[in-house]
């Protein structure tokens, strides 16, 4: 596999730990304050009078400082641990429906087929997506339970290679790029849109399953600039 995990983890957390990102002036203020900051004096030694209020008050600014900046990597490392457990979890999902014979609740390469039969069976509805043109025909869907909720797993194919796209809402509305991981031997492409959030996984290699995302990124876009006619439903 290509990429560093540790540099794509970093940008999956930049997509998907929003939530935890630090003050744009911290870092400006933690040198304000380091540069500011004088060395604590010894204490009074034959008479000589203890430190002025102002260098403890120098000393509190730079402990301040400093457990800001230990709560927000705490925050960074807690965000990194789970974009990794969240990845094997979805690596355990794709091996798991492959060992258990268990792809596919509804087996159908037709999207009005497959979109309808999670119908009542979520608290959402999947986006679904016919790529079939583009050399990733869809075989089917199922239901998975994933990041402690019951989701959407929709299954393409890529010549012998399955790919599992497992979907679910998102906590807010943000949209973001496809992002690349390196799990265990396996590809992983995630995405934020629409509201929801995709995560793609397969043996397929990086360059393919990258091709993959942004073919339905792609389409999704087309859909939402599409007007409404009377011969469309604007349904995916």
């Amino acid at each position: 596999m290509n990429g560093d995990p540790d540099s794509e983890l970093s940008g999956a957390i930049k997509t998907f730990a929003t939530r935890y990102e630090a003050p744009s002036s911290l870092r400006e203020r933690v040198t304000t304050a380091l540069q500011t900051a004088e060395p604590p004096r010894p204490a009074a030694v034959r008479g000589e009078s203890r430190a002025p209020w102002w260098q403890w008050a120098s000393m509190g600014a730079v402990f301040a400082s400093g457990a800001v900046v230990a709560w927000t990597l705490s925050l960074l490392i807690s965000a990194q641990g789970q974009i990794a457990q969240l990845s094997d979890d979805v690596v355990a999902g794709h091996v798991r429906s492959l060992m258990v014979a268990h792809l596919t609740d509804v087996a159908s390469s037709d999207k009005h087929t497959v979109k309808p039969w999670f119908s009542g069976k979520l608290d959402f509805t999947p986006p679904v997506r016919d790529l079939s043109r583009e050399g990733f025909p869809l075989v089917g869907g199922r239901l998975d339970y994933l990041n402690g909720r019951s989701v959407a797993a929709l299954v393409y194919q890529r010549r012998l290679h399955t790919i599992n796209l497992f979907v679910w809402p998102c906590d807010d509305t943000t949209t973001s790029g496809v992002k690349h991981l390196a799990r265990r031997g396996f590809n992983i492409v995630n995405w934020c849109d629409g509201g929801m959030q995709f995560w793609a996984v397969s043996d397929l290699n990086a360059e393919e399953m990258q091709t993959f995302g942004q073919l339905l990124r792609q389409i999704a876009e087309r859909q939402f600039d599409k007007p409404m006619t009377s011969d469309s439903t604007g349904s995916p």
